[in-house]
C-alpha cells in the first residue's frame, strides 16, 4: 500500500513537471453552504496527498460581511493554537484539516479560507500553498406566510386597483411567488411586483383578474410555504348580452314563431353582479316598455304584422349597460322548421314506424286471405259451371212493365242472414247461386183484378 502511494505521488510530480501546472493539492465540495441558525456546519476539506508524506502548517481565517477578519486557529499535524475566542464555537482536529461551527448564528456569516503550506519529505526545502475559500450564509427557516388584499371588499373593473402582501413571521432571505387559481403570475403591463416579490400591485383591475390568489415563501434551507387562498372579487359586465329561445325558428336576428304559438324568450348577459333586464317593444316608429327581468313572453296571436323587440341589460355596481335586438315574425313553419331540425334526414322516425307497420299489417292481411279465400279455388269452381248457366240471359226485371205493376211485400227468411257483407266461403258456393241479382227476400206480387179499380180504392 506504501508503496503504491509513493508510486502515484511520483507520477503526480512528473506530471506536473513536465506540464508545468500547479498542484490541486486540497478540495473543497461546494464554495458555498447554507447553514440554518442554532444548527452546526462543517466545512469539509478533501486532501490530495498523503498526510504522513508531509509537513503541514496552516490558518483558518474568517472574514465577516462587515469586512473584519480574523484567524480562527493555526495548526499543523501536531498541535493547535486556537482563538480564545472561538474555543466553544469552533471544533478543529489534527491532522484532519475540516473545519466544523458550532450552533450557527448570524453573525457566523461570510468568508471561511483555509491557507495551507505543504513540505514533502521528499522534497525537503520545497513548500507548496494552496488556499480555498467557503462562503457561508445563515438563514432562519421560513414560517407559513400570510396573505393581505387592499382594499379588502369587492372592486369594481377599470375604475379600482388592488395591492396584494405576503408576508412572513420568521425567516431571512424569503423568495415569494405568486398564483392565481393555481397558475403563477408573471410580470406584466398591469402586474407589478417588489423586488423580493413580496408585494403584487394590480392597476387596473380587469375581470379576467378575479380568482383564488395564494403565495408561496420559501428560501435556501425551507420548504415552499403556502399561504390560505384569499378571492379576489371583481364586479364587471354586462358582456356577450344576447336573446335565445328553445321555440320557433331563428335566423340571425329573426325569430319565426307559428301562429298562436305563447313563446317565451330569455336575455342573459355575463356580469357581476346579475344585471338588471327591460323589455321593449319598436312598432310604428314608437316605443314602449313591455317588462322587467330576463324572461320575456309572448303570445303571437296578438302579432298582426312582424315586431321588433330590444332587451337592455344594466349592471347597477359598474354602471354599464348593453342591448340587443330582434325581430318577431309569425308564419306557419309547417314542415319546414321539422326538415331544419332532422340535420339533413329526409324521413323522420315517425314516418319509419307508420311504414313498417303499414307493411306489417298488409302481410297479415295477405296471410289471412290466402288462408281462408283460396282465390285460385273459387275462380276455377267458376270457370268448370254448366256453359248454359254461364250464358243465360240476364233479367233486369223491368221487361214487362205491366207484369211489374202491383204491391210489393218483403219478407226475411230467418237463418239466412248471416252477414251485412258475403264472406268468403259465400263466394265460393257461387256454383249454386242460379242468378247473381236473386235476393234473399222472397218477393209476393198482388196484382189486383183491374187497374181501374186500384186507382180508385
Amino acid at each position: 500500500m506504501e508503496a503504491t502511494g509513493r508510486m502515484g505521488l511520483y507520477v503526480y510530480w512528473l506530471l506536473v513537471l513536465i506540464t508545468e501546472v500547479s498542484a490541486k493539492f486540497i478540495h473543497v465540495p461546494s464554495t458555498v453552504r447554507h447553514g440554518i441558525k442554532g444548527k452546526n456546519l462543517h466545512l469539509h476539506v478533501e486532501t490530495r496527498f498523503q498526510l504522513d508524506e508531509a509537513e503541514i502548517q496552516g490558518t483558518w481565517s474568517h472574514t465577516t460581511t462587515s469586512g473584519i477578519r480574523t484567524t480562527l486557529v493555526t495548526f499543523n499535524k501536531e498541535s493547535t493554537i486556537m482563538d480564545m475566542k472561538y474555543r466553544n464555537h469552533i471544533l478543529f482536529t489534527e491532522p484532519n484539516v475540516s473545519l466544523l461551527i458550532q450552533r450557527l448564528t448570524l453573525h457566523d456569516e461570510g468568508d471561511y479560507q483555509i491557507n495551507l503550506n505543504i513540505e514533502f519529505h521528499n522534497k525537503t526545502g520545497e513548500v507548496f500553498t494552496e488556499e480555498k475559500t467557503v462562503h457561508v450564509t445563515v438563514d432562519v427557516p421560513v414560517s407559513t406566510p400570510v396573505i393581505e388584499k387592499s382594499p379588502s371588499h369587492a372592486v369594481v373593473e377599470d375604475k379600482a386597483n388592488v395591492t396584494w402582501i405576503c408576508s412572513v413571521a420568521i425567516g431571512t432571505r424569503v423568495e415569494f411567488q405568486w398564483f392565481r387559481d393555481n397558475i403563477p403570475l408573471g410580470d406584466g403591463n398591469r402586474y407589478h411586483f417588489s423586488q423580493n416579490k413580496s408585494t403584487l400591485l394590480i392597476s387596473p383591475v380587469k375581470k379576467e383578474d378575479k380568482g383564488s390568489y395564494r403565495c408561496v415563501a420559501s428560501n435556501a434551507v425551507s420548504p415552499e410555504r403556502h399561504s390560505r387562498a384569499v378571492e379576489l372579487t371583481v364586479y364587471y359586465g354586462p358582456y356577450n348580452l344576447e336573446v335565445n329561445s328553445d321555440q320557433g325558428l331563428r335566423t340571425g336576428e329573426v325569430f319565426t314563431i307559428n301562429p298562436g304559438e305563447l313563446v317565451f324568450f330569455e336575455c342573459r348577459a355575463d356580469s357581476n353582479p346579475p344585471n338588471s333586464y327591460v323589455w321593449i317593444s319598436k312598432s310604428r316608429n314608437t316605443t314602449r316598455v313591455i317588462t322587467e327581468g330576463p324572461r320575456l313572453e309572448v303570445l303571437s296571436y296578438r302579432l298582426a304584422q312582424p315586431e321588433e323587440y330590444l332587451c337592455r341589460a344594466f349592471n347597477n355596481m359598474t354602471q354599464k349597460q348593453d342591448e340587443t335586438q330582434f325581430t318577431l315574425v309569425v308564419a306557419s313553419l309547417g314542415t319546414g322548421k321539422e326538415m331544419h331540425t332532422q340535420d339533413g334526414s329526409s324521413f323522420s322516425p315517425l314516418a319509419v314506424i307508420t311504414v313498417c307497420s303499414l307493411f306489417i299489417i298488409g302481410c297479415m292481411l295477405l296471410v289471412f286471405f290466402r288462408k281462408d279465400c283460396h282465390p285460385k279455388r273459387v275462380l276455377m269452381r267458376i270457370y268448370k259451371r254448366p256453359l248454359s248457366d254461364q250464358k243465360r240471359p240476364h233479367r233486369s226485371g223491368h221487361e214487362d212493365a205491366t207484369e211489374d205493376f202491383g204491391i210489393y211485400e218483403f219478407v226475411s227468411i230467418p237463418g239466412k242472414m248471416e252477414s251485412a257483407q258475403p264472406s268468403c266461403r259465400s263466394l265460393a258456393r257461387l256454383e249454386s247461386v242460379q242468378d247473381m241479382h236473386t235476393t234473399i227476400y222472397d218477393v209476393i206480387r198482388h196484382v189486383p183484378e183491374t187497374p181501374g179499380q186500384s186507382l180508385l180504392k
